[in-house]
């Protein structure tokens, strides 16, 4: 019982004295910043002269802060010699952790300044949902795999609204279709494409035993991008210079709508070959000539022309170059 009690007691008194003596070392801790700094840079000089010199104090001063913080340490830090000083070994011990300490806060203050001054760069794009799929993913695959810090946004639209949001600043870069007339803007050639007509095996089937004694112009169903899209009127243009006439015409907003539906037996789907080349050489799909071979035609990515050597884009351009 007696060996119980003091135990607690040695216990409760000892506690009492950790917690008295724990926020007197903080305090002493927060009080003496200025004071390390005063020791690193004359433990560093070896001079109390020099440390006055370059921290702008007098030399007392210096004198006073080091005797402060020998005494809050309860040690003694520099030997004082007619050279100047020199560090004891519990001086050159808190050197050496004063100076890690002084670099991480350094180190720390460089951070903090650099995340707050850096702007996460963005890479804004503009193309077609058909362009986006079939040319552009692999390029951004590459693109990001090293540029991971860089903000991808990506406006899937028509070749017109790309080339308006180019100009109105909302996209910095465009992959589309040459345009027969570019102003303002510089254009670099990526691949070249070519158009052509295409139905399932099924499809023509059908269509040659219904309709024996008709050509396809007349009596087929062609499936077509529509009025606005810049492939579409690539496309009417080469009908009216060959002089050909699609009689019943179905129109869809999409190539891959055009690929599916000519797949299903729909129709007689104008598509660009490079896109259905796989479908070309498993037969699901095949071509139908129609007297009429497309001439190739250029798509590539664009951007304005004061931009074209700006170091996002060239960075871009140099890791997605095929």
């Amino acid at each position: 019982m007696i060996l119980s009690i003091t135990y607690s007691y040695s216990y409760s008194q000892t506690t009492m004295q950790m917690q008295h003596i724990l926020p007197r070392r903080n305090l002493l801790m927060r009080e003496n910043l200025s004071l390390y700094h005063i020791f690193y840079t004359v433990g560093r000089t070896g001079s109390i002269s020099q440390a006055a010199r370059e921290l702008y104090i007098s030399q007392p001063a210096i004198t006073k802060a080091i005797k402060k913080l020998e005494e809050n340490l309860d040690t003694v830090l520099f030997k004082r010699t007619s050279r100047g000083v020199t560090l004891t070994p519990d001086g050159i011990f808190l050197f050496e952790k004063t100076k890690s300490a002084f670099s991480l806060l350094s180190e720390g203050e460089k951070g903090v300044l650099h995340n707050h001054s850096r702007e996460i760069p963005k890479l804004r794009l503009g193309a077609s949902a058909t362009l986006s799929k079939y040319v552009l993913l692999p390029h951004l695959k590459r693109y990001i795999a090293s540029n991971p810090q860089v903000q991808i946004q990506l406006s899937c639209q028509s070749t017109y609204e790309t080339l308006r949001s180019l100009e109105e600043g909302k996209i910095v870069l465009g992959l589309i279709g040459k345009p027969q007339k570019l102003s303002q803007v510089h254009f670099m050639p990526l691949r070249k494409i070519q158009d052509t007509f295409v139905a399932s095996p099924q499809y023509l089937s059908n269509h040659q035993a219904l309709y024996p004694d008709h050509s396809l112009t007349e009596t087929a169903t062609f499936m077509l991008l529509d009025g606005e899209n810049i492939s579409r009127q690539w496309v009417n243009l080469q009908l009216r210079e060959q002089q050909i006439e699609l009689r019943h015409i179905f129109e869809v907003n999409t190539m891959d709508l055009l690929i599916e539906f000519s797949q299903i037996g729909l129709g007689i789907a104008c598509v660009i070959r490079e896109f259905v080349q796989y479908q070309l050489e498993h037969g699901t799909l095949q071509e139908i000539p129609l007297g009429l071979t497309f001439p190739p035609r250029e798509i590539g990515f664009v951007c304005r022309k004061k931009e074209e050597d700006s170091p996002l884009l060239h960075d871009f351009f140099s890791r997605t170059a095929i």
